[in-house]
């Protein structure tokens, strides 16, 4: 009764497994000019050193980076994780951060995580901090409201009244 026949005269979709294309006005990508800001700039994947990398000197990005390997430097950047097995001998930087491995030095951030297989050795300068149960620290635990600025990082002296 709802059943249609195939015409004999059109070749048949069944069982073509590539997609046609839509009927109608093709659709162009949308232009810088159109006004839609998020078609503008799309946030490209975090940058990976591999467990093979050895770095020796300071990395600056203002995207995410996963460390898996081993940097003797500072590191800065919008979301640092470092990676279970990994090391990092100097500061780091950036708005989120998340230790899976071993850092060695200051650790300033907006948001710091540290997890169980973490182990720092150095202080912390964070706005939020979370420790999870079996991380390893040693050092001292700073809250400020903006701890990426690093003159509001470093340990001021006393000020004297004069007598």
């Amino acid at each position: 009764m709802f059943s249609k026949k195939p015409d004999p005269q059109k070749p048949s979709n069944i069982g073509n497994t590539t997609p046609s294309k839509p009927t109608g006005a093709p659709t162009a990508p949308p232009s810088p000019m159109s006004g839609n800001p998020t078609s503008l700039k799309a946030k490209p994947p975090a940058s990976t050193l591999s467990t093979d990398i050895h770095i020796k000197g300071n990395v600056k990005t203002s995207g995410d980076i996963q460390i898996s390997g081993t940097v003797d430097g500072d590191i800065r950047a919008h979301l640092l994780t470092v990676g279970e097995g990994s090391t990092v001998k100097g500061e780091i930087v950036a708005d989120d951060i998340v230790v899976h491995g071993r850092v060695i030095g200051r650790v300033r951030g907006l948001k710091v995580r540290l997890t169980a297989t973490a182990r720092v050795e150095g202080d912390i300068i964070h706005k939020t901090i979370a420790i999870e149960s079996g991380a390893h620290f040693e050092g001292s635990v700073t809250r400020q409201d903006d701890p990426l600025n690093s003159t509001s990082a470093k340990v001021k002296a006393p000020i004297k009244s004069p007598e």
